[in-house]
């Protein structure tokens, strides 16, 4: 496919596919005119792609860690190493710093939220708190 069509179906603007390309994390064949030809793969790699990046890895550690992962499936792959399995497991970690920082914002939001909504023993004995 085109590099249009797999920016469609993937909603993955065309010029990130040339970054992807560029930074070896997607490859096409070339026509004789020049045009990159992308295979029916390429719309799981590029989801993959845009999901690693959505976990906050940087192009490297993508470009490390696609090789190891099948398409289809993303299960495990052999040339997965110790090294990258350490390496991901401190991404992990990171990530799971950066969920329960989240939760303890959304929870601070909930209580703003809630303060917000429910009328103040002083509003309501002055009648100034709004009505249901």
């Amino acid at each position: 496919m085109r590099i249009g069509e797999l920016a469609r179906r993937t909603g993955v603007s065309e010029r990130s596919l040339r970054y992807y390309e560029q930074e070896g994390l997607l490859s096409a064949e070339r026509t004789p005119g020049g045009h990159r030809n992308y295979a029916g793969t390429a719309v799981d790699r590029v989801r993959r792609i845009q999901e690693l990046y959505a976990a906050g890895l940087c192009s490297s550690k993508i470009a490390k860690l696609l090789p190891c992962m099948r398409d289809s499936d993303g299960g495990p792959n052999e040339t997965a190493d110790e090294l990258l399995v350490s390496e991901l497991t401190v991404e992990r970690a990171r990530i799971d710093r950066m969920i329960e920082d989240l939760q303890r914002s959304r929870s601070l939001l909930d209580g703003v939220i809630a303060g917000a909504a429910t009328p103040t023993q002083a509003e309501t004995e002055s009648g100034l708190a709004p009505r249901s």
